[in-house]
């Protein structure tokens, strides 16, 4: 059976509406296959795994069938856990976001009853909760179930499994007779077909099969990615990455169009492919991907079904999609003809427990990955200018330049030798090659996308008045605790005196400044060059370890030296 749009069905303006703002373009086939005969009033036994879309599939026909106008409970869900309960009374509470006067309440232990008792006396419409809370509030009489129109065993198998059973007779026994009931579960079990044959009247049944995951060449990632931060992370990922061909997943049209808005202002090759586009754009667009001149395709999960291209290196999961189906038909698209793929999924919040039922259902192993930091992206594309510096050196095709870069040495120091610090202004052709680098790597940076912090908002990790910073430059780079110093009162003006603990690492290091100096110092110290490196400072989301004051740090410069070092010819005018 083919599945159906929701346009074809026949619903309320206001829940067509807030579908639309789900970002849901069609039916997944539990849903198409069940809606119609429960807002028809049939008793229906489905049968799907989690994460096919089934809390739409009976939540859609319950708000349906609501009477706003009635302060009586008409629809009574049960769920196994309370993560379900709060999980499937999110998604109904976004069905309702045009509807007034129609109220859902979850209900489930672990929560103060004190605190529900008083939300029951708001005359909630639906309920959502774990049956022994339900039986709990129904043996306080606050739960009144006399006037119950509807009744669903959300995943029925687990209940069982759990050891509801008892519970779940003892709330039937007590519900109206004259009422319809919904059973979802993905197994059959002996168990489970009596209360079928028990509690349902002529059920409808259907069963959805599960497709398993077959691309094991596909590398699976996820990323804890808070939603204002998503474009950051995405830029990082593409820019580390060197993917050439991706896709990005969007769960809603106007979401696609956003981020290819935001994509391109990043200087980023991408286009959009969804529902509303025309055929005649839609045919452009998938012809300039197929030929690669476009790099970025972002795409909703119906739009993207005439997708065929064998080069996909990456799809981004930029939303989570809300079938488990949907997520293996997403990342089947790179991986293809014998080739490696990524797929990277970014989540937020209780999305990590979606992403588990994926991860079990599909029996894949999805690898939690950190985001790239700015200094990935940085050391990145300083390994890709090199790389391409490196071929056309090879290439021979740099004689022309060699005779104006000695001309330029031999000026500069021409104009410099009548000076007194001459010896320290010499410069060589090395040094024209680095300013050379550094002034194209500005350049570009500005031309195309600038990274930003991810999480603006993070405070500084500070100890008392003392605010910490991450630099990348270590020991590997001959750095000592003067150059560090030298640098931050060259930049910023902050006195030498002032500077707390350094810590040196092979690769980076660690240095403590007054908070009242700490937003200066952050803004000077970017892109300062030390020893000849390019550095990256950023305020460090790691407390500094207390050390043994019997061992002291090799690498930490001591009060007393800096002390010392601060009265050195170079600080006296800052003291």
């Amino acid at each position: 059976m083919e599945n159906l749009s929701f346009k074809d069905l026949n619903l309320s303006n206001e829940l067509q509406k807030a579908i639309a703002d789900m970002g849901f373009e069609e039916a997944t086939p539990i849903q198409s296959q069940s809606i119609t005969h429960i807002l028809d009033g049939k008793d229906v036994i489905g049968q799907a795994q989690t994460g096919t879309g089934k809390t739409c599939a009976f939540g859609i026909p319950a708000v349906e069938i609501i009477n706003p106008d009635s302060d009586l409970i008409q629809v009574l869900v049960l769920c196994p856990t309370r993560e379900l309960a709060i999980q499937s009374s999110e998604e109904l509470k976004n069905l309702l976001k045009y509807k007034d006067g129609i109220r859902i309440l979850p209900v489930y232990g672990g929560q103060p009853i004190d605190r529900q008792i008083m939300s029951l006396k708001k005359r909630p419409q639906i309920i959502i909760g774990t049956p022994g809370r339900v039986m709990d509030h129904m043996r306080r009489k606050t739960l009144k179930l006399e006037n119950l129109k509807m009744v669903v065993l959300d995943e029925a198998d687990e209940m069982l499994n759990m050891g509801f059973r008892e519970d779940i007779d003892t709330i039937l026994d007590k519900v109206p007779v004259e009422r319809q009931t919904i059973l979802f579960s993905a197994t059959m079990s002996k168990e489970i077909l009596d209360i079928t044959k028990k509690y349902l009247k002529n059920p409808f049944h259907i069963k959805i099969a599960h497709k398993q995951l077959t691309v094991p060449l596909i590398e699976q990632y996820y990323l804890e990615v808070k939603e204002s931060a998503k474009l950051e992370v995405l830029s990082r990922l593409l820019d580390t990455n060197d993917i050439k061909l991706s896709l990005v997943f969007c769960n809603t049209k106007r979401k696609v169009d956003e981020l290819k808005a935001s994509l391109q202002s990043r200087g980023f090759s991408a286009e959009a492919l969804h529902g509303d586009m025309r055929q005649e754009q839609r045919d452009k667009v998938m012809s300039m991907f197929r030929k690669g001149n476009i790099d970025i395709l972002i795409a909703t999960d119906v739009a993207a079904r005439g997708i065929d291209v064998d080069d996909v290196e990456a799809v981004f999961n930029y939303d989570l999609p809300s079938d488990d189906e949907y997520y293996v038909h997403r990342i089947g698209r790179t991986g293809r003809a014998g080739r490696t793929g990524k797929a990277f999924t970014f989540v937020s919040g209780r999305e990590i427990y979606k992403l588990k039922d994926i991860q079990r259902y599909t029996k894949s192993t999805i690898k939690f990955m950190k985001p790239p930091s700015i200094n990935d992206v940085e050391e990145k594309k300083m390994a890709n200018i090199l790389k391409s510096l490196k071929e056309k050196i090879a290439k021979e095709q740099i004689a022309k330049y060699v005779g104006q870069i000695e001309k330029f040495v031999e000026d500069i120091n021409a104009d410099s030798s009548e000076s007194e610090s001459a010896e320290q202004n010499f410069v060589t052709s090395l040094d024209i090659a680095a300013a050379l680098l550094g002034l194209y790597i500005e350049e570009t940076c500005t031309q195309t996308n600038k990274v930003s912090e991810i999480d603006d908002v993070t405070e500084f990790t500070s100890d008392g008045d003392m605010v910490r910073f991450f630099i990348n430059i270590g020991s590997e780079n001959k750095i000592q605790p003067k150059h560090i110093i030298e640098s931050l009162v060259a930049s910023s003006g902050l006195p030498g005196k002032m500077v707390g603990s350094i810590d040196i690492h092979d690769r980076y290091s660690f240095v403590e400044v007054p908070k009242e100096f700490a937003a200066e110092v952050l803004k000077s110290m970017k892109n300062y060059i030390i020893k000849g490196k390019r550095i990256n400072i950023e305020k460090s989301t790691a407390r500094k370890k207390s050390l043994n004051p019997h061992t002291p740090n090799r690498n930490s410069y001591s009060s007393k030296r800096k002390q010392s070092y601060s009265n050195n010819k170079h600080f006296k005018k800052d003291n």
